[in-house]
């Protein structure tokens, strides 16, 4: 069960917490509860509602119509809403509920019906990695536990394998592309997409996956002279640390182009020839593009 305060309802939802206070206090939408301490706070199912109810009144319902409804039709309004809405950003926080309540099923029915209806490549951009950003808030206010954030990212993660595996094999003499996460880096979701959207473009692709050792990326690298060299950097190191790995990495492999996300801007000093920090895999299609 989530406690959330005022304003970690706001970050999640979208509406003003002055706003939420006057649907509390004037149509008594939902009715928070308190602690010992008489610090007032928010459960799961008052987050389920103002999401909703975000929802409808961002397209049109007016919050007085909206208060005089059962918690039933608004769930009929926002499912009637979510089928004939073309703007991807409502569903981000379907998926939201779905994490919370481990339904695995309603998840992946809604994945479905997004990927039918905008594509894999615009889902996860538009939607799924707006919704990662929402769990690390989630993760940082401690309203999520380990198992809820492990289910969802599992769950996303078999989505884009099965993405990967259905994409052509490249022609033969297809540009040569390495990705891999250094050692101690374990986010791979962002690295998997970046795996889909070079495959998709036609490049032979070597995925070395996660916490790789430096040795191990050498040998590979210095066999199969790949155009580009494909990283991310999510965890925090110390900037010497960071600078020093990257330093190491653009001068073993003058020859080809490291390509790398993450946190550590402003750690490399001069830009070499054969280095490019991109934000996103909208820059990286365009990057190789």
């Amino acid at each position: 069960m989530g406690k959330y305060s005022i304003k970690e309802l706001e970050t999640l939802s979208g509406i003003k917490a002055h706003t939420i206070r006057i649907w509390e206090k004037r149509h008594r939408i939902i009715a928070p509860q308190r602690t010992k301490t008489n610090v007032r706070y928010y459960s799961d199912e008052d987050l389920r509602k103002i999401i909703n109810v975000s929802l409808l009144n961002n397209y049109g319902v007016k919050i007085s119509k909206i208060a005089g409804m059962s918690e039933r039709e608004i769930n009929s309004e926002v499912v009637q809403l979510t089928s004939s809405q073309s703007d991807a950003t409502i569903y981000i926080d379907q998926f939201i509920m779905s994490m919370i309540d481990m339904e695995e099923e309603q998840f992946e029915k809604l994945l479905a019906h997004l990927i039918m209806k905008f594509g894999f490549e615009k889902t996860v951009i538009e939607v799924v990695y707006p919704f990662l950003e929402k769990i690390g808030i989630l993760w940082q206010t401690r309203n999520i536990s380990p198992a809820q954030e492990h289910f969802i990212s599992n769950l996303i993660r078999q989505k884009i394998i099965v993405a990967i595996d259905s994409l052509p094999f490249p022609a033969k003499d297809a540009d040569k592309v390495v990705l891999f996460l250094p050692e101690n880096e374990l986010h791979e979701i962002g690295l998997l997409f970046y795996h889909f959207i070079v495959k998709k473009i036609g490049l032979k692709t070597f995925y070395l996956g996660q916490h790789l050792p430096y040795e191990d990326l050498k040998k590979i690298c210095l066999l199969y002279k790949p155009k580009y060299i494909i990283t991310s950097l999510i965890s925090t190191q110390k900037p010497q640390k960071t600078k020093h790995y990257m330093e190491t990495l653009i001068a073993d492999f003058p020859d080809s182009k490291i390509l790398a996300s993450g946190n550590f801007s402003g750690s490399i000093g001069s830009q070499p020839a054969n280095f490019i920090q991109f934000k996103n895999a909208i820059e990286l299609k365009s990057l190789i593009n």
